[in-house]
């Protein structure tokens, strides 16, 4: 996990409002402590933070995120509106490419994690994004992306599952994306997919 950046992009649409489990914390609380080991996980390697995405129908980027910034992020904002993931995928790899390009990355690139639980609305368009990304890259360690699917949204698991399997078919130059759907996690803690995802 060393000499690499991180980028978190965490769903804010209604339903991130919602528990998993009887009496259990929201989907949104429990982004929040995943943000925030993730946070000090970083910080223990790479000083300068983590970019930190909210979505929902628009998105907010949160630039050097420490995790004594996580929590005031979180209660800032709460979860509304629709699944919009191309246009915040899109502008983290844009992000990316415009730091590469000034020398500004990692040598070891870049892993971009996203926590979910629904299907996001412009699907041909998440697909693109990522097609796109692959034909820029140099080899499929450079760019990865991690997505976590919360909430048991069978159409989401579908939709998650091509892309962790199909993106090669449909025209990608490397397959570069991973899915962990809440099946995988029956087992696992948020904190455990963390370490799965930053070490694989």
């Amino acid at each position: 996990m060393d000499n690499r950046d991180y980028t978190l992009i965490i769903d804010k649409s209604c339903s991130m409002a919602t528990s998993d489990k009887k009496g259990g914390q929201s989907r949104w609380l429990e982004a929040q402590e995943f943000t925030y080991a993730l946070a000090r996980k970083c910080e223990e390697l790479d000083s300068d933070g983590l970019t930190v995405y909210l979505f929902s129908k628009e998105f907010q980027r949160f630039d050097y995120v420490t995790s004594a910034k996580v929590s005031q992020i979180f209660v800032e904002n709460i979860p509304e509106d629709t699944t919009n993931l191309g246009s915040v995928l899109q502008d983290a790899i844009n992000n990316y490419f415009t730091r590469k390009a000034a020398g500004k990355t990692k040598p070891n690139g870049e892993l971009i994690l996203i926590i979910t639980d629904g299907v996001p609305y412009d699907r041909q368009g998440v697909f693109e994004v990522i097609i796109n990304a692959t034909q820029r890259i140099e080899n499929e360690q450079e760019l990865r992306i991690y997505i976590i699917q919360v909430g048991s949204d069978s159409q989401a698991t579908k939709f998650f599952k091509a892309l962790d399997n199909q993106l090669q078919s449909v025209g990608a130059k490397f397959d570069i994306c991973d899915t962990i759907t809440l099946n995988d996690l029956e087992d696992m803690s948020l904190a455990d997919v963390l370490m799965k995802a930053i070490t694989d």
